[in-house]
């Protein structure tokens, strides 16, 4: 019989276990956890941030009443999937806002593995695949992971608010984290827009390149991600970091990062087309930012298969998080 020891995790009032004995083998999570996760269930939740969208103005802003609807809805779906929920908030102008952070019961507190997405759209549009694809995806995988799962290292899962407006939520959720706290988190892997109509299969993480570089372990999630989308079907780019994503607070903190991306107002090429598909010389999104961010906006191959990649990183740290040494 395995035992486990619970401990209350204050910081984010979420309760955590701790496993003594491992509890089973990585690739047998990982091949479960992909099997169960699918694309048509991500658009389920698109659907649904597209009608909150609908009857609060077009848009899930934040500040916003599409963006507290659009909290609400997360944060349901998590307590009935099992997960203890908190919606610490942060200030923006004169008002607060709401991230939604959910974490496993089970797995080790002094190595957790964080993946997040930010659940606020522009205010010119409903944000269905900037970025309702990388927050449905992950409430796809959260679900199906389910509450208390057989990890050795917890799960926590992360929806931001105000990305649109400086990073605030989780650069507020970073910055008022404890050190010892943040010590304790052994990665982050940031999910921002992957149902591009003309997708790039982009994954961030390269030492050097772009105006940052990640720190050490950044490049082993970041190896991880592109070998979860090559089993998906998909041979992608990894890149290095640019500014405006949310994983910039946890660079800054020292964690190890990683992050995908199908691509904004940038044009394919020729040999991304080629590698890819899709129509070279034209935008990844022409919506990106745009009214006409809706449904028939999203790619469900390039969402499909993110959401693959994204669940079969995620199990493999929750097993291990071995070559993440800071």
């Amino acid at each position: 019989m395995r035992t486990v020891s619970c401990i209350v995790f204050a910081i984010v009032s979420l309760v955590g276990c701790t496993s003594s004995t491992p509890a089973v083998p990585e690739n047998s999570l990982r091949s479960r956890l992909v099997a169960d996760v699918t694309g048509a269930g991500a658009f389920t939740h698109l659907e649904a941030l597209q009608r909150i969208a609908d009857t609060n103005g077009n848009n899930r802003a934040s500040p916003g009443p599409g963006y507290d609807a659009s909290a609400d809805y997360v944060a349901g779906i998590l307590r009935t999937a099992g997960y203890e929920v908190s919606t610490p908030t942060f200030p923006v102008g004169n008002t607060n806002v709401r991230n939604v952070i959910a974490q496993t019961r089970t797995g080790s507190l002094e190595s957790v593995v964080m993946v997040g997405a930010h659940l606020d759209s522009v205010p010119e549009g409903p944000g269905i695949n900037d970025n309702g694809s990388g927050a449905a995806a992950l409430l796809e995988i959260a679900v199906r992971l389910g509450g208390s799962p057989e990890v050795n290292n917890a799960v926590r899962f992360a929806w931001w608010g105000s990305e649109e407006d400086a990073l605030n939520g989780s650069t507020h959720y970073v910055e008022t984290l404890p050190q010892g706290d943040r010590s304790r988190i052994a990665l982050y892997l940031n999910v921002d827009m992957v149902a591009s109509p003309n997708p790039a299969y982009l994954v961030q993480g390269r030492a050097g390149g772009g105006s940052r570089s990640g720190p050490v372990g950044s490049t082993t999630v970041a190896r991880v991600v592109v070998e979860q989308l090559a089993a998906a079907g998909v041979t992608a780019l990894t890149t290095g970091f640019e500014d405006g994503a949310d994983y910039v607070p946890f660079i800054e903190a020292g964690i190890p990062s990683s992050g995908v991306r199908s691509g904004d107002h940038a044009e394919k090429t020729a040999e991304q087309a080629a590698l890819w598909g899709g129509t070279a010389g034209e935008l990844f999104d022409p919506c990106y930012h745009m009214a006409c961010d809706r449904l028939d906006n999203i790619n469900s191959t390039a969402l499909d298969r993110y959401t693959d990649a994204v669940a079969g990183t995620v199990a493999r740290f929750a097993m291990s998080t071995e070559g993440l040494a800071r």
